[in-house]
């Protein structure tokens, strides 16, 4: 019996091109994303993804590697796209130079809940400060108030352990 391919935390980085900060993540981001870097091989999600998962993926959940963040030290922080149904999210990982995940968040994105859709978008700055500004729309109403957002601020520690911040 064959057995399955692992790969090292550096075959996965890669696929992941640092960039210089700071950068916004929106909506339509990961087309962008898509279409300039490599796609991840099956076999490197089934690893390093899926375990992540709190429900099993279907076969039309997609992974789309983004960016990683420059001159981390000690771990190494990633950023994916992961779209499922009615769901798509822009997800910070972390790592120790092993490859056990230190933490995960989720930065931004879009989720249909019911009649609205939720969206939030995030800046990470040069600190390793990202900021979260999300809102709920109607999906019969295209119009939205920007005094309904709220805003979340997270901070990536040097320990790569992702902190809600004040």
């Amino acid at each position: 019996m064959k057995k399955a391919q692992k790969f090292s935390l550096s075959q996965l980085l890669e696929f992941f091109p640092e960039v210089e900060l700071p950068i916004t993540l929106a909506d339509d981001d990961h087309h962008t994303f898509s279409q300039n870097n490599k796609a991840l091989p099956e076999l490197m999600i089934e690893q390093y993804f899926i375990p992540l998962e709190t429900t099993a993926p279907d076969d039309f959940t997609e992974y789309i590697p983004c960016f990683r963040l420059p001159e981390t030290g000690n771990f190494s922080a990633i950023v994916y796209w992961k779209a499922s149904l009615m769901t798509y999210e822009y997800i910070l990982l972390t790592f120790d130079k092993k490859g056990k995940i230190i933490d995960k968040k989720i930065i931004a994105g879009t989720k249909a809940e019911g009649q609205a859709l939720a969206r939030s978008v995030a800046t990470i700055t040069e600190d390793w400060e990202i900021y979260m500004v999300g809102g709920v729309v109607s999906a019969n109403d295209e119009s939205y108030d920007p005094a309904n957002s709220q805003s979340v601020y997270l901070e990536l520690l040097p320990t790569g352990e992702i902190v809600v911040t004040d």
